[in-house]
């Protein structure tokens, strides 16, 4: 079985893949204290609540923008795995020519989610990440990794406004908006961050649009993903996993074996 980590800024998402198939994910806060035991025990309660078990031999990829945790998932890999883990970085074969002034400033996540929308698309590709922050990354009809745009997550910008205007209470946003011409001040921010955000992703995916001048598909991932998208008009799919399935693509294209053997 193949385990795959994407270590975001907030979150953590998990997956165990046993060929092709995804069997089990979870999604855990990122702490960077964590130590490489801490992971052990957190992850043996992870496999044992889906009747799995955590054993040597199992293998790791791992895509990670928190650097004060590289080494500690690796301790933690070399310790309960007995393995080295595939870190997603330089020097990784992707698959993917990355066009970027420095291809080394390009997160892993980002590059690892455009290899994950081009092998399902096959064709142009936008994919819109929702996490810490939201994230434009633009693939062409070759798959070629042409670049992107990064704005503020969705989150991040909630916690500005709760507390730079005093006067506003802290909200939940996870729900769509009655109306777009609310009644009373929750629901005008919860309309304004939605709404705000989804009219955001389409400002900009139409810009995109406009540079690339062919046809091109966007998808939609991250924790806010279904949420957004469920308001915007210039998001084709939603796929939760793109993530996941990226790290077991480029998984496969570094150890020398057949994708999901």
């Amino acid at each position: 079985m193949l385990i795959v980590m994407d270590v975001g800024n907030t979150n953590t998402v998990i997956g165990v893949y046993r060929d092709h198939k995804l069997i089990s994910d979870w999604r855990i806060r990122t702490e960077k204290e964590t130590t490489a035991d801490e992971y052990g025990v957190l992850l043996r309660n992870l496999f044992q609540s889906q009747n799995l078990t955590l054993q040597p031999g199992m293998d790791l990829a791992i895509s990670c923008v928190v650097p004060p945790m590289i080494n500690t998932l690796e301790k933690f890999s070399r310790r309960y795995l007995q393995a080295k883990p595939l870190m997603v970085g330089p020097g990784i074969k992707t698959g993917m020519p990355i066009y970027y002034d420095n291809p080394k400033e390009v997160g892993a996540d980002r590059i690892v989610n455009a290899v994950a929308a081009y092998e399902q698309v096959k064709a142009a590709a936008i994919v819109v990440d929702f996490g810490t922050a939201t994230t434009f990354d633009v693939v062409s009809t070759l798959g070629e990794y042409l670049g992107g745009l990064i704005a503020p997550g969705v989150m991040i910008s909630c916690e500005a406004l709760f507390q730079r205007a005093s006067k506003l209470p802290r909200v939940e946003i996870f729900s769509k908006p009655k109306h777009v011409i609310a009644k009373d001040t929750i629901s005008s921010m919860n309309a304004g961050i939605i709404y705000g955000y989804a009219g955001l992703v389409d400002g900009i995916v139409r810009r995109i649009k406009e540079a690339l001048a062919e046809p091109v598909k966007v998808i939609a991932t991250g924790g806010l993903a279904c949420l957004i998208a469920s308001e915007a008009q210039s998001i084709d799919l939603v796929d939760e996993y793109l993530t996941l399935e990226g790290l077991r693509i480029i998984y496969y294209r570094n150890r020398g074996r057949k994708e999901g053997g």
